[in-house]
């Protein structure tokens, strides 16, 4: 079989790890890079080189159907059988057997031993405790004492324990890492995109178990009339020139409000599939959402939108998925990734994947390429903070009062009616420029907190953008080398009188109308990093010359420094 450079690297330091420790190794890669085309390869090199016997562990069938058949297609001569109850097989004398482990963790000894065993979606595996995967392995173990583990997984971490691996569990060194951000900019993955919106619900007050939001309180928040209307005439506008967008819910009640809206308000068919949903109708609305043809047999059209609760975070592979929304709060970072990886994959008709998110996910979590999970949750690592629209200081979130320059923050808006997708980025660096008109300008001379007195000052200027809503940038007319050059060329495009040496002075030729009016201004955001930056302007005419005889009323001509 074929493989990409980076499926080859990974399967080298596999074999590497094999050769040089005794413990088990982890291979991470992004959803939809080709995790069972690994799993393939490695299988095949186990039965036809080292006459070994493997076993592939899965948790959905969809997993275990797929690896199953890329084996068979990618390696002719290796007999692949199939354990699963929900699918009628129980196949023990196979070279290379694909289970589910709901099917074999109490039949260790059935199955006999085996050489090799890879455990697809390895973030399942309990650190602690009697988990299936544990209870199996444990078995097989006895069976035989030199079995090796490989785990596969995108997200190498559990929400209350932190990272999979460590020296006492099943698996215990990431061996090869590659992340979302390489494999897009490669071009194998497709890029995702996020689209701006101004509020989203909020879960301030909604209880917190395990680590997770509490189910119930959850979806009696999401699930308010208010909400759904306003998120679903959202979806349906963001996804006029999209093809298939699926929905995340938070509950099966959420799911059909979801799904009835979609219909009787936009007059668009939404299928709806959770744990309960039989599996004939679950199967004939994913080959219509995916657009098989076997999904038409019944004279129904292709269907554009799919809305689920808890059943196609993984396993689900449907490259034509182009819109993803997210109407489901999580503290959890690795269902975050799995739901995103949902669109990563490519498709001749996208160039794209939209990403909306209703529940605050990616400012909780921050870009997907960047999430960083603490060896143990809930210990180190620094507070949230937040950043003091006055003084620019970074402070801790709690704070009501800034205590750098005692600006007041207003409390936080909790009314959870009005939800559009949040305007975070998915991807660390993307780029967004937003440009807003500017209602007024304010000019202030800044003084940093703590610092000397003799200090160079900054010319504070604030636009305000919106009602409430307000940009600031900062004019370093006291400062040297190329702050000062800035400052200058930012002052010569405003003003044709000459460039001030200070702050103070610079702010009372503003105010005098020595600076051109300010119409618009462009802001751009970078995902990843803390602050915002002004970076374009639409300016109005260049005022006549302030000149000599208006200093007077700045204190006299004598006063004025050039």
């Amino acid at each position: 079989m074929k493989l990409r450079p980076y499926q080859h690297a990974a399967i080298d330091a596999v074999y590497q790890h094999l050769r040089d420790r005794d413990d088990n190794p982890v291979v991470v890669c992004p959803t939809g890079s080709g995790k069972s085309v690994l799993i393939a390869q490695i299988a095949n090199d186990a039965v036809t080189r080292w006459n070994g016997r493997v076993l592939v562990l899965a948790h959905v069938q969809e997993l275990l159907e797929q690896n199953a058949d890329k084996i068979r297609r990618l390696c002719s001569d290796v007999k692949v059988g199939i354990y699963s109850a929900g699918l009628k097989k129980r196949d023990t004398e196979s070279s290379v057997i694909c289970a589910g482990i709901q099917s074999v963790y109490r039949r260790a000894c059935e199955l006999d031993a085996f050489d090799l065993v890879i455990v697809d979606e390895a973030h399942l595996i309990t650190t602690e405790g009697d988990g299936m995967y544990r209870q199996f392995l444990s078995d097989a173990l006895v069976i035989n004492p030199h079995l090796r583990v490989i785990g596969m997984t995108a997200t190498p971490f559990r929400l209350k324990s932190g990272l999979i691996c460590s020296p006492d569990h099943f698996l215990n060194h990431v061996c090869y890492e590659i992340g979302i951000r390489e494999l897009i900019r490669d071009g194998y993955l497709c890029p995702l995109v996020s689209k701006a919106g101004k509020s989203k619900a909020h879960t301030e007050n909604v209880s917190v178990r395990g680590g997770e939001f509490v189910a119930g309180e959850l979806e009696s928040l999401m699930n308010r009339d208010s909400l759904v209307e306003a998120a679903c005439r959202e979806i349906v506008e963001r996804t006029a020139d999209r093809q298939s967008c699926l929905i995340f819910a938070s509950g099966v009640e959420h799911g059909k409000h979801i799904a009835r809206i979609l219909r009787e308000k936009h007059n668009a068919e939404c299928g709806f599939v959770c744990g309960e949903t039989p599996a004939s109708e679950r199967e004939e609305l994913l080959a219509r959402f995916r657009g098989d043809s076997s999904g038409t047999l019944f004279g129904r059209e292709p269907l554009k939108y799919l809305c689920n609760v808890n059943v196609l975070t993984t396993g689900f592979d449907a490259p034509n998925i182009d819109c993803i929304a997210l109407l489901r709060p999580t503290m959890s970072p690795g269902l975050l990734v799995q739901m995103v990886g949902r669109g990563l994959r490519q498709h001749p008709d996208k160039q794209d994947c939209q990403i909306l998110d209703f529940g605050g996910n990616i400012e909780r979590h921050g870009p997907i390429d960047q999430i960083k999970v603490k060896e143990k949750p809930g210990e180190g690592g620094p507070a949230p903070a937040k950043e003091c629209p006055e003084c620019n200081s970074v402070i801790a979130a709690g704070y009501a009062v800034c205590p750098d320059c005692g600006y007041e923050f207003p409390p936080p808006d909790r009314n959870p009616h009005e939800s559009e997708a949040s305007s975070a980025s998915v991807l660390s660096g993307e780029i967004t420029n937003t440009v807003y008109e500017v209602q007024d300008v304010t000019y202030y001379v800044h003084t940093k907190r703590g610092a000397d007195e003799d200090a160079p000052k900054t010319m504070r200027v604030e636009y305000q953008v919106g009602f409430n809503e307000f940009v600031s940038e900062w004019v370093c007319f006291e400062h040297t080398g190329f702050a000062r050059r800035k400052a200058e060329a930012w002052w010569r495009k405003r003003s044709p009188d000459p460039v001030p040496p200070t702050a103070e002075r610079a702010v009372e030729l503003a105010e005098a109308g020595a600076l051109a009016d300010t119409h618009s201004i462009t802001v751009r955001s970078v995902a990843g990093e803390p602050y915002d930056r002004v970076v374009d302007y639409e300016l109005g005419e260049l005022p006549e010359p302030v000149g000599v005889d208006n200093y007077d009323s700045f204190g006299g001509v004598d006063d004025i420094p050039f």
